[in-house]
């Protein structure tokens, strides 16, 4: 099979690419590199030893999407492209609105004009909102979410549910993600945020490699055993390969399904830092700071539907998380753009 990967560059993207590949897939990437480095894509090739077409430009503009259905035989396609940052989509909600809402109605509009009605949505946890019944499982109605980033994988969701419902010849798969960290056992590829980063995981390894002073800890206040956010971490790899099985079944069934991408366990920040220590055999300089707008206090995944429907489960463990992140961490201090 061949497959579309809108931001394919990025973070899940990239290793996302790689699983398709070791599947057998062939894979055709669009992205616009405003989160992201063509570098990334031409690492994955080093890791798979297979090549990938490389599209540059905006999911946005419907010519250049079309152009691209136009040159490739697709036979499904994963959405990742869009603004992730939560904090920042608080302070220009507009942006993200405009960007992440545009990019998902340009596609799907392309893809229907070239009859190509199999796609797989990069969501979010955040879509269950404040929820206080964890673990969060897919029954859990669609919440009040907390930041504009929420509220447009929301409002993804239901364009492409609706869509679904008026065409049944669609297959629509919502992923919803936990809290991916790590990297490819390589050590080639990994998370790469620009500028400051949004989540936990590329900030400690950054402050263990010295990019950073030290490590802020966004709120000790929260109800949570220790006081800070508790999530459900869940290595990239698990999560890329959670992909591999929703095209597969996309391949095979009609209709929407969602699926919870999680581990099915919750981790504080505090926990984290000393997981990161130990594995590492390092000490990070932290220090506590004022809660982030937008953050909850507690989110982890009920992932029984994904291993009973998908045959999927995450694998890998807190210390392979640790370990990996630093791996990528220390041999690229500054991400791709050092190469």
């Amino acid at each position: 099979m061949r497959f579309l990967l809108t931001g394919g560059a990025g973070y899940i993207g990239s290793h996302t690419c790689v699983s398709l590949l070791d599947a057998g897939h062939e894979v055709v990437v669009l992205d616009n590199f405003v989160n992201s480095c063509p570098e990334a894509i031409a690492r994955v090739e080093k890791i798979a030893g297979k090549s990938i077409t490389l599209y540059e430009g905006d999911c946005c503009d419907a010519a250049f999407v079309s152009s691209v259905f136009d040159k490739e035989h697709i036979d499904g396609v994963v959405h990742f492209a869009g603004l992730k940052a939560v904090g920042e989509s608080v302070r220009i909600p507009l942006n993200y609105y405009q960007n992440n809402l545009g990019a998902t109605m340009t596609l799907c509009r392309v893809m229907a004009e070239h009859h190509v009605k199999r796609i797989v949505f990069s969501s979010s946890a955040t879509v269950y909102g404040d929820s206080k019944e964890v673990p969060f499982n897919e029954s859990l109605p669609m919440g009040e979410c907390t930041n504009p980033y929420g509220w447009t994988k929301w409002m993804s969701e239901r364009i492409m549910r609706d869509i679904a419902f008026a065409d049944p010849e669609w297959t629509v798969v919502l992923l919803r993600y936990f809290n991916p960290v790590g990297a490819h056992e390589s050590g080639l590829i990994g998370e790469d945020p620009s500028g400051i980063p949004n989540n936990l995981m590329p900030f400690i390894c950054q402050t263990a490699a010295g990019v950073r002073d030290k490590l802020s800890i966004f709120g000790n206040d929260y109800p949570t055993p220790d006081g800070t956010c508790v999530r459900d971490y869940i290595h990239v790899m698990d999560l890329a390969d959670g992909h591999v099985k929703a095209l597969e079944y996309a391949m095979d069934h009609q209709g929407t399904e969602i699926f919870n991408l999680g581990t099915g366990e919750g981790y504080s920040v505090y926990q984290m830092v000393a997981a990161f220590e130990r594995a590492n055999h390092l000490t990070l300089p932290h220090v506590d700071a004022p809660r982030r707008p937008g953050d909850i206090a507690v989110s982890y995944a009920d992932p029984a539907k994904a291993k009973a429907v998908l045959h999927w489960q995450a694998k890998r463990t807190l210390d392979d998380m640790c370990r990996d992140a630093w791996n990528w961490q220390s041999r690229n201090p500054h991400g791709y753009r050092q190469a």
